[in-house]
């Protein structure tokens, strides 16, 4: 049996802004934005070069959904952005407002810093030692 997650649901507040933030922001490529109706599209974004899990970038359709924008897993780290360069990446987002909560780090697996994307979630962005 083979199995792999190819997606991720990330819970935004605005399609098209999370679209503007995702691919000008921290750069990645927007692969699809498809209409499946009028209030919800399949929208998936993935780092540049990344042949693994995506992100679906998933509009909050109710009450619920919307509190939980930003703050999906009670504010741990949430994703975590492999990079074959850290400082490139480091400093290319850094240049693009991209807010960092904890600078860089050498840590036994690698090179560390969090940050915030456009809603508050913590990211990882680590060059492993591998």
């Amino acid at each position: 049996m083979k199995q792999h997650i190819a997606y991720l649901a990330l819970v935004v507040d605005d399609y098209d802004r999370a679209i503007t933030f995702y691919t000008k922001v921290l750069n990645f490529n927007l692969l699809e934005d498809t209409r499946l109706s009028e209030t919800k599209r399949w929208v998936v974004v993935a780092p540049p070069g990344s042949t693994g899990c995506s992100l679906l970038l998933a509009q909050a359709a109710n009450e619920q959904q919307k509190s939980r924008v930003g703050n999906q897993t009670g504010g741990r780290v949430f994703l975590f952005l492999h990079t074959d360069d850290f400082r490139r990446d480091y400093h290319n987002l850094k240049n693009n407002g991209v807010v960092f909560v904890r600078e860089p780090a050498e840590e036994v697996y690698g090179t560390v810093a969090v940050f915030e994307d456009l809603y508050g979630n913590l990211w990882d962005l680590i060059e492993p030692k591998y």
